[in-house]
């Protein structure tokens, strides 16, 4: 759930921040279900979604349950020159309501890595007419708000 986002967007920071929102949804979605990751397909570069896919295929089986809390903090274009051009989306992904559990229902859940504020900045670039995940930077714990 998206708490906040920056006012006065223009029009092309509003497509990298739509794009960003529809990647986080999709691939919120595969960690809560384990299911669905070729959905991320078209949202990731291809290093991007291999480096999912290798989390994914490390992750124990089972499903986590909760609600994401996201404050959007800015949206810049940062490389509007290169080829592909780049975009960054700084957040703070709330997820101290989430709950992790294995196949059996039981709860598995890390306090020191998943009921967290992380402060992330996600960089996305321009690519096959479309904006897509390229990385991720973690820049802290619990110490942002949403």
């Amino acid at each position: 759930m998206i708490t906040s986002i920056p006012e006065g967007l223009d029009e092309q920071q509003t497509e990298i921040l739509k794009a960003f929102v529809n990647y986080d949804e999709v691939t919120w979605n595969i960690w809560f279900t384990r299911t669905g990751i070729e959905d991320a397909q078209p949202l990731m570069t291809a290093e991007a979604y291999q480096r999912l896919k290798n989390n994914v295929d490390q992750t124990v089986a089972g499903h986590t349950d909760g609600t994401v809390r996201l404050a959007v903090t800015s949206v810049y274009l940062t490389s509007p020159d290169d080829s592909p051009p780049k975009a960054t989306v700084q957040v703070c992904d709330d997820q101290t309501d989430l709950v992790d559990y294995d196949a059996d229902g039981n709860d598995i859940s890390d306090p020191g890595t998943l009921q967290v504020r992380y402060e992330i900045i996600i960089t996305m670039v321009y690519e096959g007419g479309t904006w897509k995940e390229a990385a991720e930077e973690y820049l802290s714990t619990n110490e942002c708000t949403v």
